[in-house]
Parts: C-alpha cells; sequence; structure tokens
C-alpha cells in the first residue's frame, strides 16, 4: 500500500488540476487556490531537504580534505553569513540586500562574463562551413551579430561599397530583426510545442501511474 497511496494521491491531484480550467465556478476556484497554497509549503521543506543534502555533500568533501575543499568552507561560511543576516537583518535588511547586491550580483556578473568566451569558443568550433546547413547558421549568426552591435552599422557603411550601402541603408538592422522574428521564431514556437507535448505526455504518464521514477526503486 505504501506505493499505492502515493499514486492515488497523484491521481486525484493531477485530475483535480487538469480539470480546473474548465470548471469556471467560484467555489471550485477557491478550493483550487487554496489547494496551490500548499506549493508553498512543500517549497519550504524542499529548500530544507536542498540545504541538508548540499550542506551534507561539502561536509564531506571538508572532512576528506578533497580537491579544492576551501571551496566548500567558503560555501559554509556564505550560506551561515546570508542566512543569519536574512534572518535577524529586521524589516529594511540592509545589510542583506548589501551583501545580495555587492557581492552575489558581482559573482554573477563575472559568471556570465566567463560564459561569453565560452559562447564564442563553441560559436568558433560550431559555425564552421563544412555542410550547407552549417553555411546557413554561419551567414544567419554573421548577419544577426552584424545587426545587433553598433559596431555592425559603422562596419557596413565603412567597408562595403556606396553604391550597395545606399540601396541597403537599413541592412544590418532590418536583415538581423527579420532573421529573429520570422526564422527563430518559428524554430522556437517548433521547439516550444515539442516541449509542451513532451510535458503534456509525461504529466499524463505520472498522473497515469505508469511513470513512477519519483517513488523511488527501480518500478
Amino acid at each position: 500500500m505504501k506505493r499505492q497511496i502515493p499514486i492515488i494521491i497523484c491521481f486525484l491531484v493531477g485530475i483535480f488540476a487538469l480539470v480546473q480550467p474548465f470548471i469556471p465556478h467560484p467555489i471550485y476556484n477557491n478550493i483550487f487556490k487554496g489547494a496551490t497554497r500548499w506549493v508553498y509549503v512543500i517549497g519550504v521543506f524542499a529548500t530544507t531537504i536542498g540545504i541538508g543534502t548540499l550542506a551534507r555533500l561539502h561536509y564531506k568533501r571538508i572532512r576528506r580534505r578533497s580537491s579544492g575543499w576551501i571551496y566548500s568552507v567558503i560555501v559554509f561560511i556564505g550560506l551561515l553569513t546570508t542566512a543569519s543576516f536574512g534572518i535577524i537583518g529586521g524589516k529594511k535588511n540592509e545589510i542583506f540586500l548589501w551583501l545580495f547586491n555587492n557581492i552575489n550580483a558581482s559573482l554573477e556578473s563575472a559568471m556570465f562574463s566567463l560564459l561569453a568566451f565560452f559562447m564564442a569558443s563553441a560559436a568558433y568550433r560550431t559555425f564552421r562551413a563544412r555542410t550547407f546547413e552549417a553555411t546557413l547558421l554561419l551567414v544567419s549568426a554573421i548577419i544577426v551579430m552584424i545587426g545587433r552591435v553598433p559596431i555592425g552599422v559603422f562596419l557596413w557603411q565603412n567597408l562595403f561599397p556606396q553604391s550597395l550601402v545606399d540601396r541597403y541603408p537599413f541592412f544590418p538592422e532590418n536583415a538581423a530583426e527579420w532573421i529573429m522574428s520570422n526564422i527563430n521564431m518559428a524554430s522556437r514556437r517548433g521547439i516550444m510545442i515539442g516541449a509542451a507535448l513532451g510535458a503534456i505526455s509525461t504529466s499524463l504518464k505520472v498522473i497515469l501511474g505508469i511513470e513512477r521514477s519519483y517513488l523511488g526503486g527501480n518500478d
């Protein structure tokens, strides 16, 4: 029964959420809103479990003196510091906001700046015109990059023949916008439709009890 009961609960909750948009009755909507408040309660427990798992993982690294264990110490210091100031900081919590704006935001900026180099390296390896499809990808990427950055207009107006520039004065911006609004948007919609269909099929498998990986084990 310890497996049947979670499956029954998952089925009932899934059906309840599935039919809710089709029953616009105030009483049913109030019940649904009250039930969705439990998401916050579950989120608290999930956050607690996540913090416990993170602490246990880094504690093992510190105890075993694994490679990079000093960074695990920094994780504990940052976790305890931010949690302490977040709890006792008061209503305005200026210290917590200072820590977030001056440390966390700076670290995120540094991380994204490093990602730019990885993206450039990946683009260099990907945009090699070895096939017709790769050539189209390379040409499209060049047009989008020229149209999106200010230096692209400067290069278009100064490096290309003046007759060509006069004939297509807004070429970089318009061409990049056309690619992003038509070709790119069409591909994005296809991916979104595929992801939605995948989410629907996975949800139905979970509701009907076909997918039981959330119960643990091999069943």
